[in-house]
């Protein structure tokens, strides 16, 4: 569920609470590298869905 901040939906946090970076400091539960995980708290609407789109990319390249 998306939060309300200024009038504006938030995307919500992807976290899954499975916690596990691989060698390329990417999360194995949510996808976001280690940049994204810290950054993802003061990054804008538009950092946010680029971060989540960049998840989604990543966790597609790695079930093919």
């Amino acid at each position: 569920m998306a939060s309300q901040t200024q009038g504006t939906e938030q995307p919500e946090n992807p976290c899954i609470r499975h916690c596990c970076l691989d060698d390329n400091d990417i999360c194995l539960g949510c996808f976001r590298t280690l940049a994204d995980i810290l950054a993802w708290h003061s990054a804008t609407l538009e950092q946010k869905q680029q971060i989540l789109n960049e998840c989604q990319n990543r966790k597609s390249a790695k079930q093919k």
